[in-house]
């Protein structure tokens, strides 16, 4: 009997692994490699003027009135005036201005 891997089993084996402390150096790195780029994107959007994107893989296209972003599952695009971006890190990034629309575009 074969089993399915799903989301929810990688979360769920990526979790315990780092909580493990036993685990050799290349086990680890497998987990930490899941619980990195096995994540879900999080849009949280506050009003018309702020957008928060966390687990982003990078930025595709950005003008001030379009930016495309490349996430894990596809991309998102945000149609706007004046739009910037205004705190990145290696999983977040806010995007601020006048927000018209947001879309996706999923692979």
């Amino acid at each position: 009997m074969q089993g399915i891997i799903t989301v929810r089993s990688i979360y769920t084996f990526a979790n315990q692994c780092l909580e493990d402390k036993t685990l050799n150096q290349q086990d680890r790195a497998v987990s930490i490699f899941l619980s990195r780029y096995g994540k879900n994107v999080k849009i949280t959007i506050f009003g018309f003027n702020e957008i928060l994107i966390e687990n982003y893989k990078n930025i595709l296209e950005y003008e001030d009135i379009f930016i495309k972003i490349n996430v894990f599952d596809g991309t998102i695009n945000i149609h706007g005036f004046n739009l910037k971006l205004e705190q990145m890190t290696d999983e977040d990034i806010k995007v601020t201005g006048k927000i018209d629309s947001i879309d996706f575009e999923e692979v």
